[in-house]
């Protein structure tokens, strides 16, 4: 798992140079998905919406747009995981104002860097930043209404204690809403093993209806996923696809962690 983590940190810090040094970010094979097209980093976000928070939407690596699935409210509490230069934190911390906060994880120095100079830029102040993993949330139990992520959960090797955070952190009731990358037919070894791969979105998918189990198997209810686009690139057999993954804390949830049946 660590070979795999390191080598993922190593490909966003890089995109977080690139940033920097005033470089919008990427949406080909080098950042989050395929050559065949890419996966836009631009997807779903309007020119208006990241204007209003000073960033170019391609500052998203991402592959598609969680905050076209989560209801946020004024007052609530969301948590971005893998949250990048930080403009969905940004564009979510705007939704939930007045009463609300945003907090944003990510594992890489380099990118929390470029978070916190857009946070300043933007002059947004129910922001947090902070330093973590996605297996193990900085945050306590039961401390904010709606998790999202923006093809990051596909970057880990095991998703359940991805999932189980998630659920951990979520109030009763709460909302889990990602974009994420999802295998629809299998992809050939080499490319399951490959640590470029992992970095880059492709290696670490897995279809969706095992993505749908581990969700139910973490406690999770109400599990829809949408594929929105589908990519067959030449330089491998099978198919991945970005999807649209949303579902629910259950309001009652009794013991944790939750039973799953074998």
């Amino acid at each position: 798992m660590t070979e795999i983590r390191d080598a993922v940190r190593r490909r966003y810090a890089s995109a977080a140079l690139e940033m920097a040094r005033g470089d919008a970010g990427c949406c080909g094979p080098e950042c989050c998905g395929p050559a065949d097209g890419g996966v836009s980093g631009a997807a779903g976000y309007s020119a208006e919406d990241a204007g209003a928070i000073g960033m170019d939407p391609r500052m998203s690596l991402g592959c598609g747009n969680p905050l076209l699935l989560a209801e946020l409210r004024p007052g609530q509490k969301v948590l971005d995981l893998g949250s990048g230069a930080g403009l969905d934190v940004l564009l979510s911390a705007r939704r939930v104002a007045p009463g609300g906060h945003a907090y944003g994880l990510d594992m890489t120095d380099e990118m929390l860097a470029v978070a916190n100079a857009n946070k300043e830029k933007a002059g947004i102040a129910n922001v947090t930043f902070l330093k973590g993993t996605i297996e193990d949330i900085p945050l306590p139990d039961g401390s904010v209404d709606v998790v999202i992520s923006n093809c990051v959960i596909n970057l880990a090797e095991d998703k359940r204690p991805v999932l189980a955070e998630a659920f951990r952190v979520l109030v009763p009731g709460g909302q889990l809403a990602v974009s994420d990358m999802v295998e629809i037919s299998p992809l050939p070894a080499p490319v399951k093993s490959a640590l470029d791969s992992w970095a880059g979105c492709i290696a670490g998918t897995i279809p969706v209806d095992e993505y749908r189990r581990l969700l139910v198997d973490a406690g999770f209810e109400n599990v829809a996923i949408e594929v929105s686009r589908e990519y067959a690139p030449e330089s491998f057999d099978g198919k991945i696809a970005s999807a649209a993954v949303c579902a629910t804390k259950p309001a009652s949830s009794g013991a944790w962690p939750p039973a799953t049946g074998g």
